[in-house]
Order: structure tokens, then sequence, then C-alpha cells
């Protein structure tokens, strides 16, 4: 038996912690992705599109709150 692990707010909060931003703990998949759009817009957080890009990619085990503040918030920011 295959045990997925899926990318849940928590999960999403911690990985945008690990690029640089400050985000406070419990905040919103949705407060996440307007923070992170907000950073990179004033030229912080470079490594944001290859976050994106990957749980684009790994779709199948992005929890549905975090993939529409993925397509409401990040991907219009990064122009995609």
């Amino acid at each position: 038996m295959m045990i997925v692990e899926l990318i849940d707010g928590d999960d999403f909060r911690d990985r945008l912690v690990a690029l640089g931003l400050e985000v406070a703990a419990g905040a919103s998949p949705e407060a996440c992705a307007e923070r992170a759009a907000a950073a990179y817009a004033s030229g912080k957080l470079a490594g944001l599109p290859g976050l994106v890009d990957e749980l684009v990619h790994r779709r199948d085990v992005v929890l549905p709150a975090v993939r529409d503040a993925i397509a409401t918030q990040l991907l219009p920011a990064l122009g995609r």
C-alpha cells in the first residue's frame, strides 16, 4: 500500500517560510498566498516561481484550499 502526503495549508505555509517569507502561524492558504504575491511583486521571494511550478505539477496531492490560493493569488502575480 502506498501512502501519499497531501499538501495542506500548513505545508504550504512552511514552504513559503522556507523561501524567506514571514507568515503568522495558522495563516490561511489565501492569506499566505496574498502575502507571497506582495513580497514577490516587491522584488523579494525569488524562489516563488519554482515553488508554484512544483505545486502546480503536483496538483493531485495539493488540497483544494491551497490550489485555489495559488490560482487566485500566485499565478496572476507571476503573470501566468
